[in-house]
């Protein structure tokens, strides 16, 4: 019998609610040249019953059986006898569209690529919605790329949206571990590992978050064992990227600062709430090796409110952690204080700030990197014969109210003579400022602004689109748009 094009491994466990919705899908699907191994999980809610239904009734269907092991035992047991010459994956409770396979398939027949991967929306009871790891990665596509070139696809974790070549898979010896989170290893390490992965813009698959209501006792302690499984399917990539490349390890252990080690901190707030000191320290115990294999440059360049929830997570202080994310949730924003002059310091006034009880370091604090200045040309108009230039100015986390704002124009006007720079009149009302352009030599100019505040002076060109500049000029005079986007204006004679 000759070999299918596709092999789509489905293991399935007590979701008998779901799996007649995902197995139709399976079956509409488009690319007719395909197989489908159902791997029963050990279920005990009947499941397996309409998954011998749907075999019965169409040869593509396969069902085998192994007492409950995890999905990652049941996939593999699924690839052991899968015959494609591609390999996929769907999870007995989600739903893939019908076109899903044909597109991954006929990218990687067209391109020879060893993976082709694609968009995820999430099922939920208010109908379909874009899932936020996916949404900006699979807006463009891309054809033989791979995630050196494209680092973004470290968030790519999944192994249900693509389609694998299966000698690819066959020849770096990929298996799934048991526990729960056994996509991220797998996943991450094809990414490397490939020649070149096809980036597909069409989604390829639905996947289901069910509710499963108010946890229990018993169901939070299991939380706590799932936090386990997950941060040593974190360490295990760690690892692995520390070997492969140190480089993609830096934004795999960002996207664990701001995504991964969220899941622990709400596990310790809620095991600080209910009392249950055994479940603090297995969390601590856990989370510790990964906080230390985090790339120190990472960490150095993450915002001070992120590096000091991982300095009291790593130090055991779970009263702390919880009243510094209590904050966070709850204030606008810290106040930020200058310290020292040789040179300067900025510090946010989070919780415990200067407590020389807690033993926190101040360093901790400082936000003096973050003080970004953010500049914008809302627009540039004529009025009663004057060029004005509307904007915006202000320097991110220090309070507006206290800024000051300078515009100037600079260039060589028309002599060519050395760099002159003109002040220009500027009306100021917070962050918002127009400037009135007059009085300018002939020659061609470039717009600046300068903004104060707490002791912090940031300035910068000013930019502009084609849509904010007025047409044409008047008395010699006109904005237009120089390198880069720049803002110049053009005086041609005195005004």
């Amino acid at each position: 019998m000759k070999a299918p094009l596709l092999s789509v491994v489905v293991p399935f466990y007590n979701v008998v609610g779901y799996i007649e919705e995902c197995l139709t899908s399976l079956a509409a699907q488009t690319l007719m040249d395909v197989e489908f191994i159902l791997v029963d999980d050990g279920s005990m809610d009947g499941g397996d019953v309409t998954a011998k239904e749907f075999a019965a009734r169409d040869s593509r269907f396969r069902v085998l059986r192994q007492d409950n092991q995890g999905p990652g035992p049941a996939r593999n047991l699924g690839i052991r006898h899968a015959t494609g010459l591609y390999l996929a994956f769907a999870d007995g409770d989600d739903v893939v569209p019908e076109t899903a396979y044909e597109l991954l398939v006929g990218s990687l027949e067209e391109t020879g690529s060893d993976i082709a991967c694609g968009g995820v929306r999430r099922i939920t009871p208010e109908g379909l919605v874009p899932s936020a790891m996916y949404a900006k990665l699979f807006r463009k596509p891309a054809r033989r790329t791979h995630i050196e070139t494209f680092p973004d696809l470290i968030r790519d974790r999944t192994v249900w949206n693509k389609v694998y070549r299966r000698s690819f898979w066959d020849e770096h010896r990929l298996e799934f571990p048991g526990g729960f989170y056994e996509d991220v290893p797998v996943a991450i390490a094809a990414h490397v590992l490939a020649s070149s992965v096809d980036i597909l813009n069409e989604v390829v698959y639905h996947w289901r978050l069910r509710d499963t209501g108010d946890a229990s006792t018993t169901q939070r302690r299991m939380e706590v064992a799932n936090v386990e499984e997950r941060v040593a399917s974190l360490r295990g990539v760690q690892r692995f990227l520390a070997e492969r490349s140190p480089q993609l390890k830096r934004e795999f252990d960002d996207m664990v600062v701001s995504w991964d080690l969220k899941f622990v901190k709400d596990a310790l707030e809620e095991a600080v709430e209910e009392g249950t000191p055994n479940d603090l320290e297995r969390l601590f115990d856990v989370v510790a090796p990964c906080i230390d294999a985090l790339d120190p440059l990472m960490v150095a360049a993450l915002p001070a409110s992120r590096r000091l929830e991982l300095y009291l997570l790593h130090q055991r202080m779970a009263p702390e952690l919880r009243e510094v994310r209590r904050f966070r949730r709850e204030e606008e924003d810290a106040r930020v204080l200058r310290r020292g002059s040789r040179p300067p310091r900025w510090y946010a006034a989070y919780p415990f700030f200067g407590d020389r009880s807690r033993g926190i370091p101040d360093h901790l604090y400082d936000v003096t990197q973050e003080l970004i200045l953010r500049v914008h040309t809302d627009r540039v108009r004529w009025s009663g014969g004057r060029l004005l230039v509307e904007g915006q100015a202000s320097i991110k986390r220090l309070d507006e109210r206290q800024s000051r704002i300078k515009v100037w124009i600079e260039g060589k006007g028309k002599s060519g003579k050395g760099k002159s720079r003109i002040s220009l009149p500027a009306r100021q009302d917070g962050a918002r400022f127009v400037a009135e352009v007059e009085g300018v030599a002939p020659g061609r100019w470039s717009v600046h602004a300068e903004v104060s505040a707490n002791g912090m002076r940031l300035s910068s060109l000013l930019g502009a689109s084609p849509r904010q500049l007025p047409k044409g000029g008047r008395a010699g005079v006109r904005a237009a748009l120089g390198r880069d986007g720049r803002l110049v204006v053009v005086v041609q004679s005195d005004l």
